[in-house]
């Protein structure tokens, strides 16, 4: 029934043909002079999702996680991935092969440190890796007595025969009535945020689509053009994008604001900053030490830092509130058709996980403003659904029966980004989901009705998600929150609640409120919202103040819930977004799904455990 252009449910990976690809790996080592080879899951920028061209890890191991890196010695080699990733490398990658070890608990500069021997050289792309990386592989070489060189190019690149062409996505304006803000002075206010240094060499993808009102479609799920941009306290910028993603039009608009050179530009472009002396600014998280290096070897200073633009394009404007508004009020539409239609086929027991995110995937489309989903649908049924990053295939898809289905899913519109997570009861819970869901629920609503003074990070909120849980001893090991972007990417900082949240949180920001719990083998729980940081006015206080408001416009599954639990003003918060769910979505539906919106969204005092 339901078919699906955005979703590939194919298995990718192994078991890998790595010992072939690794054994000609060395070989091209040999050739260049070095004994080992560091090869990062990573593109020129850093990015979250890479373009097929740069899957150089997948290609050497088999593996297909978004994140890991790899480090091949001339006599063993370790692939290192975090605990969400750790079955999967085992069962992707040739044991025989590939050592695999855990990122957190032996990080490949211990592995490094204690497996290079004295007087070898390890080699890495410098494209691949930030300033920071580099020093501490340095570090661990030295500590080795071994040494790390830099190669000019990658020799993977050369032994990899099939490797796709760079991406070629086409450049279009973002319009004026979604960006709210003209480029120009989006420019003007990062000259002004340069204070001493000569400028800034812009090599986020999203920071260059933001600060030039531009989108692109060179990687999956996040609409950025892959480029950078240099951005000088005095004078024009220049942005350096592939000419044919270029339309005229858009060619003449940008041309408007900045010069337009091509990519293989840049590192001449650098040399030239460098020549002059130029303290040049570069992003900490995503620019590449080959970057920095150029620049120090021709005479400039490195000032590796904040990228200022992140910020900027971290606190939504007005427009771009209005426009996630708008988002938001489509895609609940869509995601309330398919939960009606979820409850009505999903206790017949035809029902798998697959069908499931086509089905999802197909509403969305129905809208007729659907650009892509804004990362692979997380659909998991029984035990999957205790797996926080499970993505479906077709060898792991499974049907769905009584218990738990949690869907976390997104879309990318023009004019905004959406994430949302539900956890769905297919037949009667028992008392422990419903006591589970419940806390969840109870800390998902802490998150949502928090006040909080301005200057407040992430970091300070995160426990308020944790405490009904940590009362029963419990707790999740994921954040609480990510920031979200505006028709950018779902995962944006440098703003998030969690444990590691940093950036005090301002008027504008978008994050997403997902407390959840997970017991392994049996199931797991999540509930988001995307919220909105906003000011909030106390009578009699004496403090700015922040709060949140919800974004998303979606039911929460009142069957889950052990109403003992519950105190009045939570009652209260659920009654209140239900009846503002039912309010805003109702015109927008069909009669059936406004029937189901209705029961699906009644007081919390009238519902019953199972429908």
């Amino acid at each position: 029934m339901f078919e699906s252009r955005f979703q590939s449910f194919a298995d990718v990976g192994g078991p890998s043909n790595g010992a072939a690809r690794v054994a000609e790996l060395r070989r091209a080592l040999e050739t260049v002079g070095v004994s080992g080879f560091i090869v990062p899951r990573a593109d020129e920028h850093q990015n979250e999702y890479v373009p097929p061209s740069a899957e150089r890890l997948l290609w050497l191991t088999g593996f297909s996680g978004s994140a890991g890196i790899a480090v091949v010695l001339k006599n063993k080699a370790a692939l290192f991935v975090d605990g969400r990733y750790t079955e999967q490398a085992k069962s992707q990658t040739d044991p025989s092969v590939f050592e695999s070890r855990h990122v957190v608990d032996e990080p490949p500069v211990e592995w490094i440190s204690q497996n290079m021997g004295s007087g070898e050289k390890l080699g890495y792309d410098p494209r691949l890796h930030t300033p920071e990386a580099v020093s501490r592989y340095a570090a661990a070489c030295k500590k080795a007595g071994a040494e790390l060189v830099g190669l000019p190019a990658n020799p993977i690149d050369s032994i990899w025969r099939d490797r796709p062409q760079p991406p070629s996505g086409m450049v279009t304006q973002q319009k004026g009535r979604y960006a709210g803000e003209s480029a120009a002075a989006k420019i003007e206010r990062v000259r002004e945020a340069l204070k001493s240094a000569d400028g800034l060499l812009i090599s986020d993808p999203h920071n260059l689509a933001w600060l030039f009102n531009i989108r692109g479609a060179d990687v999956a799920h996040t609409p950025v053009p892959l480029g950078f941009a240099y951005a000088p306290r005095d004078g024009r910028p220049v942005v350096f994008l592939d000419s044919r993603k270029l339309t005229p039009a858009v060619s003449d608009e940008l041309g408007r604001l900045a010069e337009l050179r091509e990519p293989d530009a840049l590192i001449a472009f650098i040399e030239g900053l460098g020549a002059l002396g130029s303290q040049v600014v570069f992003d900490a998280a995503t620019a590449s030490a080959l970057l920095t290096q150029t620049l120090e070897r021709a005479g400039g200073k490195a000032k590796v830092g904040a990228d200022p633009v992140t910020l900027m394009k971290a606190a939504k404007n007005k427009a771009e509130l209005a426009g996630a508004h708008a988002a938001h009020e489509r895609d609940g539409a869509a995601l309330a058709r398919f939960l009606a239609w979820f409850d009505t086929e999903a206790p017949q027991g035809r029902l798998t996980e697959i069908a499931a995110v086509q089905a999802l995937e197909t509403y969305r489309r129905a809208t007729g403003a659907l650009r892509d989903v804004s990362f692979p649908t997380i659909a998991g049924a029984g035990p999957h659904s205790a797996l926080p990053h499970y993505r479906v295939s077709e060898s792991s898809n499974r049907r769905i029966e009584r218990g738990i289905f949690l869907i976390d899913s997104g879309a990318q519109y023009e004019d905004g980004t959406t994430d949302v997570t539900r956890t769905i009861a297919v037949g009667r819970p028992t008392s422990l989901m419903r006591d589970r869901f419940t806390r969840v629920l109870k800390g998902h609503i802490a998150i949502a009705r928090a006040v909080f003074p301005r200057g407040t990070t992430g970091a300070q909120i995160d426990a308020l998600a944790r405490t009904p849980l940590w009362r029963a001893g419990l707790d999740f090991d994921h954040g609480v929150g990510h920031g979200v972007g505006s028709y950018l990417s779902v995962h944006e900082g440098p703003h998030r609640i969690a444990k590691t949240g940093t950036t005090a949180l301002v008027p504008g920001m978008i994050l997403s409120d997902e407390p959840g719990y997970y017991a392994a083998g049996a199931f797991g729980i999540r509930i988001e919202n995307l919220v909105v940081v906003e000011p909030r006015t106390i009578a009699g206080g004496e403090r700015e103040m922040l709060g949140f408001e919800t974004l998303t416009l979606a039911p929460i599954d009142l069957r889950l819930i052990e109403r003992k639990l519950m105190d009045d003003d939570e009652i209260k918060w659920l009654d209140s977004y239900h009846a503002r769910v039912r309010k805003v979505l109702s015109p927008l539906i069909d009669a059936p799904t406004r029937r189901w919106l209705a029961d699906a969204t009644r007081r919390l005092e009238s519902a019953r455990s199972a429908r």
